[in-house]
């Protein structure tokens, strides 16, 4: 062990005088000592993503000639559906054999899902979900897309065309020019064009009286789309190249519902019709379902089944111009998230995310038998968790405790000497026994977007906590093993913190573990069980000390949500709020992180955008903005029959594994194939 630098702080009286502690003992500071984080052990079956150019994913083209299954074919034979030729756009997007790991699909089959989610409604451009678990991906294209981006190069990972098959930005970089798909149709065969994307802006998103995924600050104050002609929009914003609005112009943000549908039923063009009756007026046994997705919604039994068929008039298809989706029928058991990764594990399901850490050994065992069905792909660590100190003032302080508690919070020595006390090894094999943990500092995952050397790592040092702790004044009056505050409003109280801890499996395995820990070091820590509605309330109020959960995806992939890493505005993040009565007191280094994420934002180079992320990160981990604890690999647990998943595929980056492995180009071999619940069934046609 190195022995820790030491400074004097010309502050330390006044540091002294708001914390109510002894201004002597600060006078010869320790400082946190950093070390290289640890490195990556190998995974189990670990899967490397694929390095393709967009170039080789896809392209919109014309192609000679375009073909279907046989049984599809045959309905048109029988004059009730019109020829494929005719169904597609004038230039369908053409997924291409270069980006197929398993090359182009052979049509028929059914995709089998669980899922712990149930459909609200189908109304998504007001906001209602539509099951999860992938069947939001479904039934809902949009004009961007993001999850496939997992498979492209890192230099190349900006947005990809979608319903948008290109755009162009002005001069000036303040108005975009953005061109849809020409001739495409909803799965009732009813023209899709600018009209549907103007009505999810003008009659959703910028109406405050409606729910919608996104709102008019989405996409910058004062920022305006207007129709050009049926295949042509054109958006004005207020700043110069605002190319982070691309990635939010993906799931679930700018995903148009069918105004030919929808619009009757808004109150602003239907006078019987209110705003609860429009957002809720295509229940989930509404069916079938009008969307722009590879596959329909046809059948739904309450907490038993969801059945989806192929889309008639999907506007993808192969190189050889087969129209997608390979399989016919995809299917989901509503069950719990939990039987989900049984489930698939058990070969009775095809697909599911495993994010539950103690689930990893027994369904690598299960995996590694002769007869299993399914096969377990893991990605690198970014499933994070960690400990978010709060540096709120007086934001939903109660007393003098609490107050003390974020006066020290906010002392870099303070979270130092946390963040030395924590045993990160322990704490992730608590999780799970092997090589799957990593102790994690905080901030972007270097298994992520961002370089190793961009991380600051305070490792477990429980005697230099200790230091730390006393040059802050605490010091153990009583004896009882917990250090005391020595003077001020909380003078002679034992150094007591709450954390909440919401009720997930790695929450509660590590809480147990952290308060040995600090105990260590003269820390009483306390967790507080909450679920739900509990736990929003806690963030939402700021009345917290500590709180332990699992990272969001910023953490991942920043550009979606960018505003989230830096206090940009008084409602991020979530451990430093602010009100008009109780504004945010920021920090010298939260100001060059504001800084920093401001320039991230307007920089319209990507490798000048990975730059300033990296310097972010050396700012985020040196000043523990929070306090990483361990890093986990996801794993997608994948049935032997599929083929054509890109391996590597994260569980979780620009968006969840559904959409990245992009499920419409999924096939199966005809041995592999099973029997299909609505053979025939073709949505709109019979």
């Amino acid at each position: 062990m190195k022995t820790p630098h030491y400074r004097t702080s010309l502050l330390s009286a006044c540091v002294a005088s708001l914390l109510g502690l002894a201004p002597a003992a600060l006078l010869a500071e320790p400082v946190g000592e950093i070390s290289p984080l640890p490195a990556a052990q190998p995974l189990p079956g670990q899967g490397y993503p694929m390095e393709l150019t967009q170039a080789d994913l896809f392209r919109f083209q014309a192609l000679p000639a375009y073909s279907e299954p046989t049984w599809v074919t045959e309905l048109v034979e029988q004059g009730k559906l019109p020829p494929v030729a005719e169904r597609l756009p004038r230039e369908p997007l053409v997924f291409l054999e270069s980006g197929m790991p398993d090359g182009v699909g052979i049509y028929g089959g059914v995709f089998r899902m669980v899922t712990g989610g149930r459909p609200e409604g189908w109304n998504y451009a007001a906001g209602k979900n539509s099951g999860w678990g992938g069947t939001e991906y479904t039934v809902a294209e949009c004009l961007t897309r993001t999850g496939p981006l997992t498979s492209i190069r890192k230099e190349e990972q900006t947005p990809l065309p979608n319903l948008a098959r290109s755009w162009e930005w002005s001069e000036d970089g303040k108005q975009l020019t953005m061109h849809l798909i020409e001739g495409a149709k909803w799965s009732d065969g009813q023209p899709f064009g600018a009209d549907d994307v103007l009505f999810l802006w003008e009659d959703n998103i910028m109406d405050p009286r409606v729910g919608a995924w996104a709102s008019p600050g989405t996409y910058g104050e004062g920022t305006t789309l207007e129709k050009i002609d049926d295949s042509t929009l054109r958006w004005t914003f207020q700043d110069a190249f605002p190319t982070q609005y691309l990635y939010s112009m993906a799931f679930f943000r700018m995903c148009p519902g069918p105004a030919h549908v929808l619009k009757p039923l808004h109150p602003r063009y239907n006078d019987q019709a209110t705003y609860a009756s429009y957002a809720n007026a295509l229940s989930p046994s509404t069916l079938p379902v009008v969307t722009m997705g590879a596959w329909v919604p046809v059948s739904y039994t309450p907490d038993q089944m969801m059945v989806l068929r192929r889309n008639p008039y999907y506007w993808k298809v192969d190189e050889q111009g087969q129209q997608l989706p390979y399989m016919d029928e995809l299917r989901f058991k509503l069950s719990t998230w939990t039987d989900r990764e049984v489930q698939t594990v058990a070969g009775n399901a095809d697909y599911a995310n495993m994010e539950n850490p103690s689930n990893y050994l027994e369904s690598i065992r299960q995996s590694r038998q002769p007869d299993a069905k399914a096969r377990l792909d893991f990605s690198p660590r970014i499933l994070g968790w960690s400990l978010f100190l709060n540096l709120s003032e007086d934001l939903g302080v109660s007393d003098d405790r609490e107050r003390a508690i974020r006066q020290l919070n906010r002392e870099l020595g303070f979270r130092q000497a946390v963040s030395h006390a924590i045993d990160r090894d322990a704490l992730a094999q608590s999780m799970v026994r092997g090589p799957f943990g990593r102790p994690y500092a905080g901030g972007l995952y270097p298994e992520g977007v961002v370089d190793e050397d961009s991380v600051a790592f305070y490792g477990y040092n429980p005697a230099l906590a200790k230091e730390l702790l006393a040059a802050l004044g605490l010091e153990d009056t009583d004896n009882n093993g917990i250090l005391n505050f020595t003077s001020g409003p909380a003078q002679g109280r034992d150094l007591e913190i709450t954390m909440v801890t919401p009720d997930g499996t790695g929450e509660k395995a590590m809480a147990e573990g952290l308060v040995s820990m600090f105990r260590e070091v003269g820390i009483k820590l306390i967790p507080l069980p909450l679920q739900g509605a509990q736990v929003d309330a806690a963030l939402g109020n700021g009345s917290f000390d500590f709180f332990i959960r699992r990272n969001d995806s910023e953490y991942i992939q920043p550009i979606q949500l960018a505003e989230a890493l830096a206090p940009v505005h008084s409602k991020t993040p979530y451990w430093h709020k602010g009100t008009d009565d109780k504004p945010q007191q920021l920090l010298p280094f939260e100001r060059e992180l504001v800084n920093l994420i401001n320039q991230f934002t307007n920089e319209p180079d990507l490798g000048k955008q990975l730059e300033i992320l990296n310097q972010y990160n050396r700012v985020f981990t040196e000043n523990l903005y929070h306090v990483g604890l361990v890093s986990m690999p996801g794993a997608l647990i994948l049935s032997k029959r599929l083929k054509n998943v890109p391996p590597g595929t994260p569980i979780l980056s620009f968006q969840w594994a559904e959409d990245a492995i992009m499920r419409e180009r999924v096939w199966v071999a005809p041995q592999d194939r099973l029997e299909e619940l609505m053979p025939g069934k073709l949505p709109f046609v019979n």
